[in-house]
């Protein structure tokens, strides 16, 4: 037996106001979906952040809808939890609960477990940090129900694990249920695998199907899993999808030229026209002479971003090749500007994601109920 594990699709992303990347996500989750069916998995999970907002476009549910639709004439069945870009801070029903109801897809997000043809599967929705204490003994439930189940014991969690990032961690592996087969994790955008002797499967985060905004702009690959659980242990193979190609440059202000023609011929050989990012460094430096340089490129990318930096902070480019340290180093200026580790957590965790996406009720939300904690806390 085979079933799919996606995560993080963040369907209705639109980058750069960019039609053609909000396509770009619809064609990267299709693939994925269409290479479930045609590898005739047995299921799929979708284990969060299916949608990029909790209220997305009409296209983006659409999107979903069809995916569902075909796995179930292909007499596939998939269940789903909620990621925090699903869930809305304001009393609502979220939007993927209408695929329950219709019966495309399962929700198995509030932590009862059920059995699908001899598998145990459980899972929780986005647990916000503040509330993670409150699961001890729900987790305890599962994992005693675990225990007894004989056969695969798969666990959907859409949650950060310490371990894998120290900064985007809201659980250490030592809280997780000790007797599932295999962790589906969400909420991590790169793919990694890990076992851990305490654990009786792999907890596998399969990333994002495609670069995000808070990612930044880099060389990478995106995909999903296909987990084989035919014997004792799950066995995940990661399968890669076909992505737009992105690219981080740096260079000196007098080798601007060179690197352009280098470009211009890599960019030759590709199929879809890339993202590209060039960080210049340099003094005396002449944005005209830049803009001509840059322009050469146009014709040949998706979009083409400059940007000057200083030569202070020329190791800065490491941030773009590997995103847990963009989180640490916005960890670290944050809690620089704001004077607090708990502050600087409400902030980057909480605030933001809705302010980036414009969802200002929700901000709203998220400082009155800041607020009711902090009062709480200072009663104790």
């Amino acid at each position: 037996m085979i079933f799919s594990h996606i995560s993080d699709t963040h369907l209705g992303l639109v980058q750069y106001a960019s039609e053609e990347r909000e396509d770009d996500i619809y064609q990267a989750f299709n693939e994925a979906v269409n290479t479930s069916i045609s590898d005739h998995v047995d299921f799929v999970i979708f284990a969060g952040d299916i949608f990029h907002v909790p209220n997305p476009s009409g296209t983006a549910i659409v999107q979903m809808a069809n995916a569902l639709k075909r796995l179930k004439q292909s007499n596939i069945d998939s269940f789903f939890i909620l990621g925090e870009h699903d869930i809305s801070r304001i009393r609502t029903t979220p939007i993927p609960y209408v695929y329950h109801n219709l019966e495309f897809s399962r929700y198995i997000g509030q932590g009862k477990p059920i059995e699908y043809k001899g598998i145990l599967l459980a899972g929780f929705d986005k647990i916000r940090k503040a509330e993670i204490q409150n699961f001890d003994e729900k987790f305890a439930e599962i994992d005693k129900i675990a225990k007894e189940h004989v056969g695969h014991k798969i666990l959907v969690l859409h949650q950060g694990i310490t371990e894998f990032n120290k900064f985007a961690g809201e659980l250490q592996s030592t809280d997780l249920p000790k007797n599932f087969t295999y962790y589906s994790m969400g909420h991590l955008h790169d793919m990694e695998i890990r076992n851990f002797n305490h654990l009786s499967g792999p907890v596998a985060y399969p990333g994002s199907i495609e670069l995000t905004t808070s990612e930044g702009i880099k060389e990478t690959k995106k995909g999903f899993f296909e987990v084989d659980i035919s014997k004792k242990e799950a066995t995940p193979n990661w399968i890669e999808l076909n992505t737009r190609p992105q690219f981080s440059f740096k260079t000196k202000y007098s080798e601007i030229t060179d690197l352009v023609d280098e470009i211009l011929g890599k960019l030759s050989k590709l199929e879809r026209k890339p993202i590209v990012e060039i960080k210049i460094q340099g003094d005396n430096i002449e944005t005209d002479h830049i803009q001509a340089q840059i322009g050469r490129l146009y014709a040949q990318t998706l979009r083409c971003f400059w940007r000057i930096v200083s030569t202070n902070l020329s190791d800065s480019s490491v941030f773009l090749d590997r995103p847990n340290v963009i989180d640490d180093e916005m960890f670290r200026l944050s809690v620089n500007a704001l004077g607090s580790e708990q502050i600087a957590n409400f902030a980057l965790k909480d605030l933001l994601p809705p302010l980036v996406s414009t969802q200002i009720k929700e901000a709203t939300q998220v400082v009155v109920e800041g607020f009711e904690n902090f009062k709480k806390e200072k009663k104790k």
